[in-house]
């Protein structure tokens, strides 16, 4: 400590990059400070330091970090206290640029593995930005003395020490933490898609706000048709809703809460922190939102399954554009994800090409099929789950197309589910549609993902050419990645939830080459594999481009958006070797 004083007294009103001498380690009364790397300019981005704090002064408790499940809870409420304790004890502005601010990555309403806060055994360990103040761009030595000897202590107190927590809200956390693992374990041994547990408050505050809603907001009760009444470890009997797999359609009137189920089950992928109002909602963790993407690039993907016989013999088996159709899109979305080991598809009429998804009796007497090249979904999804395991849930509530192919059909009225599958069944018995004629050169569907997936190979040498050493990586919202000079529109990639997962994606990208050097002849997906595969079990901190410094901002995506941000990356490298398709 009295190191860090004389220095900052002997650089008071200097230029700003005096600023530079404080890098080091510092003991503090109750932690440690590291100051990793320090700003050359007010305006840049933070500084960055780390907090240790030995876990045995600090008197947490052994059970909250030994088990990997709960540590991973515990991590995710320190980092919401401190975020919190930022927000009560920090100034803030102190001069010119971002002076005086202190910062730790946002977290959303999901409980994900992130770098901004770990708990090793030893230490929690707390990675922050921290803007040192200036003057124009002269240090300001009394108010940088004001951060790191008043504020940052306080932080400590009051967001990491374990005598100031709420020990009850922890303990609530660390055991639904503990109890979604169950549940997960639980959907899976009963052969489930899906869970959602009564009480549930589905809706969100907005579009743009996914927090719960707090007026009007009607609890969510499963019809008795599909109740299930799972033991938990620590919440006990609770009752909820079971999608069993197959193809399930969610109907109703329009305003009646059909897409608000589906999108609560797209983010049942992941667990929610408690108070969110989806703590039991549950999904394959493998499950995939599928929308129709015009304008995305898609390279050499084999779409023949849905799309083949294009005027002018354009094929599909090896299907690229820079700019392609509502329906193109969803075809190669569906194919992308059955090749990354979706087990379940999340559709929604509203964001479907209706041209994919329905050919209705008409249309199939005045257009033959030889003469139509897109086959409709409507003619493979029985198919998908019956022979390769793949379920669906659609939400429809503008055609009754996909009644005879229905396991179960859920109306939802007010926001309330009534599983209505008996009288769907006699609707179709009344007036029966006939089937859809499917063309003899249409593959199964999985046969030609499997393909697919064999063939799609990385071309390093044009791979390593598109990235330099350390590429400028930037996260705009969950919306865009940069990734050097090249971008990746990733907005209609519904399941991402915070930016740190696009920068997580962006140095996965950029470790890519690296990555399969031992092995040239790597698929995509096995290239994906290998740089996620230890991630799960040693964090985060490698992808960092300050190894062994930690980033501090980076968020765990799953496989499946990884390969999605690939796959919509216009300058993929991918080489086209005889064992392609």
């Amino acid at each position: 400590m009295n190191t860090l004083s004389a220095r900052l007294q002997a650089i008071d009103g200097r230029s700003y990059k005096a600023y530079k001498a404080l890098q080091g380690r510092y003991k503090f009364d109750n932690f440690e400070l590291w100051i990793d790397h320090v700003q050359g300019d007010p305006f840049a981005d933070p500084s960055r330091i780390r907090l240790w704090v030995p876990t045995k002064t600090n008197a947490l408790p052994s059970d909250s970090y030994t088990d990997r499940v709960r540590c991973l809870a515990l991590e995710d409420f320190l980092c919401r206290s401190l975020a919190q304790s930022i927000g009560t004890h920090v100034k803030g502005d102190r001069g010119s640029g971002h002076s005086g601010e202190i910062r730790i990555a946002p977290c959303g309403q999901q409980v994900l593995r992130r770098d901004a806060l770990v708990v090793d055994g030893g230490r929690i360990e707390a990675r922050l930005g921290l803007a040192l103040p200036a003057a124009g761009r002269r240090v300001l030595a009394r108010e940088a003395v004001a951060m790191l000897f008043d504020e940052l202590p306080r932080l400590v107190e009051h967001g990491l020490r374990y005598a100031n927590l709420d020990h009850q809200a922890l303990q609530r956390q660390l055991d639904c933490a503990q109890d979604q693992a169950y549940l997960r374990r639980w959907i899976k041994q009963n052969h489930l898609l899906a869970f959602v547990g009564d009480g549930a408050i589905l809706p969100r505050r907005s579009g743009i706000d996914d927090r719960p809603l707090t007026e009007a907001a009607v609890a969510f009760v499963s019809p008795p048709e599909l109740a299930m009444e799972p033991v938990l470890p620590h919440a006990g009997k609770i009752r909820g809703m079971a999608i069993p797999q197959g193809v399930t359609l969610i109907v109703g009137g329009g305003f009646n809460g059909k897409s608000t189920l589906l999108q609560a089950l797209e983010r049942g992928i992941y667990n929610h922190i408690i108070g969110d109002g989806r703590e039991w909602v549950i999904t394959d963790a493998s499950a995939v939102k599928i929308r129709a993407e015009d304008g995305r690039a898609i390279n050499r993907v084999d779409i023949s399954g849905f799309i083949d016989n294009l005027p002018m013999a354009k094929d599909t088996q090896h299907f690229s554009t820079e700019n392609a159709s509502g329906s193109t899109s969803q075809a190669a979305n569906i194919m992308e994800s059955l090749c990354c080991g979706a087990n379940a598809l999340l559709i929604d009429e509203d964001t479907s090409a209706t041209n994919f998804m329905i050919r209705d009796r008409r249309m199939q007497r005045l257009v033959a099929p030889a003469q139509e090249p897109i086959t409709p979904l409507i003619a493979h999804i029985q198919a998908l789950y019956l022979q390769q395991g793949v379920s669906t849930v659609l939400v429809t509530g503008g055609s009754s197309a996909y009644f005879e192919v229905a396991d179960r059909v859920i109306l939802m009225d007010q926001y309330q589910p009534k599983e209505v599958s008996t009288q769907v069944q006699a609707l179709v018995v009344d007036a029966p549609e006939p089937p859809l004629a499917v063309t003899d050169s249409n593959a199964p569907i999985r046969s030609l993902s499997t393909r697919l997936t064999a063939a799609r190979r990385l071309d390093l040498r044009r791979l390593r050419q598109g990235l330099s050493a350390r590429p400028k990586i930037q996260a705009f919202d969950c919306e865009q990645l940069r990734l050097g000079d090249w971008r990746i529109d990733l907005g209609r990639v519904e399941q991402l939830v915070e930016p740190g997962q696009l920068r997580a994606i962006g140095w996965l990208i950029a470790q890519l080459a690296d990555a399969v050097d031992n092995a040239p002849d790597a698929t995509l997906l096995e290239a994906i594999q290998r740089l996620l595969e230890p991630l799960e079990a040693q964090g985060l901190d490698r992808l960092s481009p300050f190894y062994p410094e930690p980033h501090g901002g980076l968020a765990l995506p799953r496989l499946q958006e990884l390969f999605a941000a690939l796959n919509r990356l216009r300058e993929l490298p991918l080489k086209a070797d005889k064992g392609e398709l």
